[in-house]
Protein backbone atom coordinates (compact mmCIF):
# COMPACT_ATOMS: atom_id res chain seq x y z
CA UNK A 1 0.00 0.00 0.00
CA UNK A 2 1.26 3.56 -0.91
CA UNK A 3 1.28 6.30 1.76
CA UNK A 4 1.38 10.08 0.86
CA UNK A 5 2.27 13.07 2.92
CA UNK A 6 2.44 16.42 1.53
CA UNK A 7 2.22 20.25 1.52
CA UNK A 8 2.67 23.36 -0.21
CA UNK A 9 6.60 22.49 -1.67
CA UNK A 10 6.50 18.65 -1.56
CA UNK A 11 4.41 15.65 -2.12
CA UNK A 12 6.37 12.67 -0.72
CA UNK A 13 4.57 9.05 -0.96
CA UNK A 14 6.36 6.02 0.92
CA UNK A 15 5.24 2.25 -0.06
CA UNK A 16 4.66 -0.18 3.33
CA UNK A 17 6.78 -2.67 1.35
CA UNK A 18 10.23 -1.77 2.67
CA UNK A 19 8.84 1.57 4.07
CA UNK A 20 10.43 2.67 0.42
CA UNK A 21 10.29 5.96 -0.84
CA UNK A 22 8.50 5.65 -4.16
CA UNK A 23 7.73 9.53 -5.40
CA UNK A 24 9.43 12.86 -4.39
CA UNK A 25 7.19 15.68 -6.42
CA UNK A 26 8.77 19.21 -6.16
CA UNK A 27 5.03 21.34 -6.56
CA UNK A 28 7.08 24.36 -7.94
CA UNK A 29 7.48 22.25 -11.62
CA UNK A 30 5.69 19.23 -11.11
CA UNK A 31 8.93 17.47 -11.37
CA UNK A 32 9.47 13.78 -9.87
CA UNK A 33 13.03 13.43 -8.26
CA UNK A 34 12.90 10.01 -7.47
CA UNK A 35 13.98 7.14 -9.86
CA UNK A 36 10.49 5.61 -10.62
CA UNK A 37 11.82 1.88 -10.33
CA UNK A 38 12.10 0.64 -14.11
CA UNK A 39 13.44 -2.77 -13.99
CA UNK A 40 15.13 -2.55 -17.40
CA UNK A 41 17.95 -0.21 -15.16
CA UNK A 42 17.11 -0.84 -11.49
CA UNK A 43 13.34 -1.99 -9.59
CA UNK A 44 13.90 -0.35 -7.04
CA UNK A 45 13.18 3.56 -5.41
CA UNK A 46 15.10 4.18 -2.32
CA UNK A 47 15.46 0.29 -0.56
CA UNK A 48 16.56 0.76 3.05
CA UNK A 49 19.92 -1.74 3.73
CA UNK A 50 19.31 -3.34 7.04
CA UNK A 51 20.65 -5.58 8.90
CA UNK A 52 23.62 -5.47 6.58
CA UNK A 53 24.63 -3.03 3.92
CA UNK A 54 26.32 -4.43 0.90
CA UNK A 55 27.60 -8.15 1.04
CA UNK A 56 29.07 -10.27 3.68
CA UNK A 57 31.93 -12.01 2.29
CA UNK A 58 31.26 -15.05 0.60
CA UNK A 59 27.46 -13.87 1.49
CA UNK A 60 27.85 -15.78 5.08
CA UNK A 61 28.54 -14.12 8.67
CA UNK A 62 29.51 -16.41 11.65
CA UNK A 63 28.42 -15.64 14.91
CA UNK A 64 28.43 -17.52 18.37
CA UNK A 65 30.00 -20.31 16.21
CA UNK A 66 27.10 -20.81 13.72
CA UNK A 67 26.76 -19.62 10.36
CA UNK A 68 24.31 -17.39 8.57
CA UNK A 69 23.83 -16.73 4.75
CA UNK A 70 22.55 -13.35 3.57
CA UNK A 71 22.31 -11.29 0.47
CA UNK A 72 23.42 -7.94 -0.44
CA UNK A 73 21.93 -4.85 1.85
CA UNK A 74 19.88 -7.39 3.82
CA UNK A 75 16.04 -8.17 4.14
CA UNK A 76 14.35 -5.10 5.33
CA UNK A 77 13.66 -4.10 2.27
CA UNK A 78 11.98 -6.86 0.62
CA UNK A 79 9.31 -7.11 3.26
CA UNK A 80 6.16 -5.45 4.03
CA UNK A 81 6.13 -3.18 7.34
CA UNK A 82 3.38 -1.98 9.49
CA UNK A 83 2.36 1.76 9.61
CA UNK A 84 1.66 2.61 13.26
CA UNK A 85 1.40 6.30 12.10
CA UNK A 86 0.22 9.06 9.97
CA UNK A 87 -0.09 12.75 10.32
CA UNK A 88 0.00 15.44 8.15
CA UNK A 89 3.24 15.83 7.76
CA UNK A 90 5.20 12.15 8.88
CA UNK A 91 4.79 8.72 8.36
CA UNK A 92 6.12 6.41 10.42
CA UNK A 93 6.87 2.26 9.95
CA UNK A 94 8.22 -0.64 12.10
CA UNK A 95 9.64 -4.09 10.97
CA UNK A 96 10.39 -6.79 13.99
CA UNK A 97 12.32 -9.94 13.71
CA UNK A 98 10.67 -13.25 13.08
CA UNK A 99 11.32 -16.67 12.39
CA UNK A 100 12.41 -16.20 8.55
CA UNK A 101 14.06 -13.28 9.77
CA UNK A 102 16.27 -15.12 12.24
CA UNK A 103 17.26 -17.86 9.28
CA UNK A 104 19.44 -14.87 8.40
CA UNK A 105 20.32 -12.97 11.26
CA UNK A 106 20.43 -14.03 14.76
CA UNK A 107 18.80 -11.38 16.68
CA UNK A 108 16.08 -9.82 17.62
CA UNK A 109 15.22 -6.07 16.53
CA UNK A 110 12.59 -3.60 16.23
CA UNK A 111 13.60 -1.35 13.02
CA UNK A 112 11.77 1.83 12.81
CA UNK A 113 11.46 3.70 9.71
CA UNK A 114 10.59 7.89 9.95
CA UNK A 115 9.29 10.22 7.11
CA UNK A 116 8.87 13.73 8.29
CA UNK A 117 8.01 16.72 5.47
CA UNK A 118 9.15 20.59 6.23
CA UNK A 119 9.04 22.91 3.39
CA UNK A 120 11.03 21.45 1.34
CA UNK A 121 12.80 18.64 3.27
CA UNK A 122 12.37 15.22 4.09
CA UNK A 123 13.61 14.28 7.11
CA UNK A 124 14.14 10.63 6.87
CA UNK A 125 14.60 8.66 10.09
CA UNK A 126 16.18 5.27 11.40
CA UNK A 127 15.65 3.29 15.25
CA UNK A 128 16.89 0.13 15.65
CA UNK A 129 16.22 -1.00 19.61
CA UNK A 130 17.63 -4.26 20.82
CA UNK A 131 15.28 -6.30 22.65
CA UNK A 132 17.70 -8.99 23.42
CA UNK A 133 19.50 -9.54 26.75
CA UNK A 134 22.68 -9.78 24.99
CA UNK A 135 24.80 -7.38 22.44
CA UNK A 136 23.67 -7.08 19.29
CA UNK A 137 25.66 -6.07 15.84
CA UNK A 138 24.38 -4.43 12.91
CA UNK A 139 24.61 -1.88 9.81
CA UNK A 140 21.69 0.26 7.97
CA UNK A 141 22.06 2.62 5.19
CA UNK A 142 20.08 4.44 2.94
CA UNK A 143 19.81 4.35 -1.11
CA UNK A 144 18.03 6.49 -2.58
CA UNK A 145 17.68 7.04 -6.22
CA UNK A 146 17.53 10.52 -7.85
CA UNK A 147 16.40 10.81 -11.81
CA UNK A 148 19.41 12.68 -13.67
CA UNK A 149 21.55 12.34 -17.02
CA UNK A 150 25.05 10.88 -16.34
CA UNK A 151 26.22 12.73 -19.07
CA UNK A 152 24.98 16.45 -18.14
CA UNK A 153 24.46 16.60 -14.54
CA UNK A 154 27.01 16.69 -11.74
CA UNK A 155 27.51 16.47 -7.83
CA UNK A 156 29.06 18.94 -5.55
CA UNK A 157 30.59 17.77 -2.46
CA UNK A 158 30.14 19.77 0.36
CA UNK A 159 31.34 19.50 4.53
CA UNK A 160 31.65 23.59 5.61
CA UNK A 161 32.65 24.28 1.92
CA UNK A 162 33.74 22.96 -0.78
CA UNK A 163 35.84 19.51 -1.34
CA UNK A 164 38.73 19.85 -3.45
CA UNK A 165 39.17 16.28 -4.03
CA UNK A 166 38.11 12.97 -2.48
CA UNK A 167 39.77 9.29 -1.89
CA UNK A 168 37.48 6.87 -2.56
CA UNK A 169 37.54 3.04 -2.75
CA UNK A 170 35.92 0.93 -5.25
CA UNK A 171 34.02 -2.18 -5.06
CA UNK A 172 36.20 -5.27 -6.56
CA UNK A 173 33.60 -7.41 -8.16
CA UNK A 174 36.43 -9.22 -10.67
CA UNK A 175 36.11 -12.26 -7.95
CA UNK A 176 32.64 -12.04 -7.87
CA UNK A 177 32.30 -11.64 -4.33
CA UNK A 178 31.31 -7.77 -4.29
CA UNK A 179 33.48 -6.85 -1.63
CA UNK A 180 35.80 -4.78 -1.11
CA UNK A 181 39.47 -4.61 -2.42
CA UNK A 182 42.49 -2.68 -0.51
CA UNK A 183 42.67 -0.26 -4.45
CA UNK A 184 41.53 3.30 -3.32
CA UNK A 185 41.84 6.21 -5.99
CA UNK A 186 41.42 9.78 -5.70
CA UNK A 187 38.57 11.85 -7.21
CA UNK A 188 39.70 15.17 -8.42
CA UNK A 189 37.12 17.76 -8.21
CA UNK A 190 36.24 20.73 -10.39
CA UNK A 191 35.88 23.33 -7.77
CA UNK A 192 33.97 20.82 -5.78
CA UNK A 193 31.90 18.90 -8.70
CA UNK A 194 32.05 15.66 -9.55
CA UNK A 195 31.62 14.83 -13.24
CA UNK A 196 29.39 11.83 -14.04
CA UNK A 197 29.65 9.16 -16.63
CA UNK A 198 28.96 5.70 -17.26
CA UNK A 199 32.52 4.88 -16.62
CA UNK A 200 32.83 6.80 -13.56
CA UNK A 201 30.66 3.60 -11.81
CA UNK A 202 32.46 1.34 -14.08
CA UNK A 203 33.70 -0.75 -11.63
CA UNK A 204 30.48 -0.38 -9.40
CA UNK A 205 29.89 1.89 -6.35
CA UNK A 206 32.28 4.43 -4.98
CA UNK A 207 32.92 4.36 -1.61
CA UNK A 208 33.72 7.01 0.08
CA UNK A 209 34.96 6.40 4.18
CA UNK A 210 36.56 9.06 6.93
CA UNK A 211 32.99 11.58 6.66
CA UNK A 212 35.22 13.43 3.69
CA UNK A 213 31.62 15.06 2.76
CA UNK A 214 28.59 15.41 4.64
CA UNK A 215 26.43 17.03 1.71
CA UNK A 216 25.66 15.81 -1.82
CA UNK A 217 24.06 18.47 -4.29
CA UNK A 218 22.54 17.12 -7.44
CA UNK A 219 23.49 19.71 -10.67
CA UNK A 220 21.27 20.33 -13.24
CA UNK A 221 23.05 21.14 -16.83
CA UNK A 222 22.15 24.91 -16.43
CA UNK A 223 24.34 24.81 -13.12
CA UNK A 224 20.70 25.27 -10.75
CA UNK A 225 20.86 22.88 -7.41
CA UNK A 226 17.97 20.56 -7.62
CA UNK A 227 18.59 18.60 -4.40
CA UNK A 228 21.06 17.86 -1.51
CA UNK A 229 21.34 14.98 0.53
CA UNK A 230 23.09 15.69 4.07
CA UNK A 231 24.05 13.64 6.32
CA UNK A 232 26.49 12.34 9.46
CA UNK A 233 27.07 9.10 8.43
CA UNK A 234 30.70 7.65 8.81
CA UNK A 235 31.06 6.75 5.31
CA UNK A 236 28.38 7.17 1.76
CA UNK A 237 28.15 5.55 -1.18
CA UNK A 238 27.56 7.32 -4.91
CA UNK A 239 26.12 4.58 -7.64
CA UNK A 240 24.43 4.20 -11.10
CA UNK A 241 24.31 0.53 -12.47
CA UNK A 242 27.24 -0.51 -14.21
CA UNK A 243 27.01 -0.49 -18.07
CA UNK A 244 23.71 0.42 -18.36
CA UNK A 245 23.59 4.10 -18.81
CA UNK A 246 20.80 4.44 -16.39
CA UNK A 247 19.29 8.09 -15.95
CA UNK A 248 19.27 8.22 -12.20
CA UNK A 249 22.07 8.69 -9.74
CA UNK A 250 22.25 7.32 -5.95
CA UNK A 251 23.55 8.94 -3.26
CA UNK A 252 23.67 6.55 0.05
CA UNK A 253 24.23 7.50 3.64
CA UNK A 254 26.00 4.38 5.03
CA UNK A 255 26.41 3.04 8.79
CA UNK A 256 28.17 0.20 7.55
CA UNK A 257 29.57 -1.69 3.96
CA UNK A 258 30.68 -4.22 2.46
CA UNK A 259 33.45 -6.62 3.90
CA UNK A 260 36.57 -6.65 2.40
CA UNK A 261 38.06 -9.69 -0.16
CA UNK A 262 39.50 -12.31 2.54
CA UNK A 263 37.28 -11.54 5.41
CA UNK A 264 37.11 -13.94 8.19
CA UNK A 265 33.23 -13.52 8.69
CA UNK A 266 32.66 -12.67 11.92
CA UNK A 267 30.09 -10.82 12.68
CA UNK A 268 31.29 -9.08 15.41
CA UNK A 269 34.72 -8.18 13.76
CA UNK A 270 32.97 -6.23 10.93
CA UNK A 271 34.87 -3.04 9.84
CA UNK A 272 32.15 0.05 10.37
CA UNK A 273 29.72 -1.94 11.84
CA UNK A 274 27.42 -1.09 14.72
CA UNK A 275 26.98 -2.05 18.25
CA UNK A 276 23.93 -2.24 20.88
CA UNK A 277 24.01 -3.50 24.24
CA UNK A 278 21.00 -4.94 25.84
CA UNK A 279 17.97 -2.86 25.48
CA UNK A 280 19.65 0.17 23.89
CA UNK A 281 18.53 2.30 21.14
CA UNK A 282 20.28 3.57 17.46
CA UNK A 283 18.56 6.62 16.20
CA UNK A 284 20.16 8.77 13.28
CA UNK A 285 18.46 10.53 10.33
CA UNK A 286 19.86 11.88 6.74
CA UNK A 287 17.61 15.06 4.85
CA UNK A 288 16.58 15.09 1.29
CA UNK A 289 16.55 18.81 0.81
CA UNK A 290 14.46 19.89 -2.30
CA UNK A 291 15.76 23.04 -4.35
Amino acid sequence: MLYTIENEKIKLSVADHGAEIKSLIRKADGRELMWQADGAFWARTSPVLFPLVGNYYGKKSIYAGKTYEMGQHGFARDVDFTLVSQSADELVFTLKDNEETKEKYPFSFILTLSYKITDGTVNVGWQVENPNDSKMYFSIGGHPAFNCDLDTWTLRFEKAGKVNDIVTAFIISSDGSGCLGDEKEKLALDNGILHMSDELFSRDALIIEDRQSDQVTLVNPEGVDQLSVKFDAPLFGVWSPVGKHAPFVCIEPWYGRCDRVGFNQKLEEREYGNTLEAGEVFKTSYDIICK
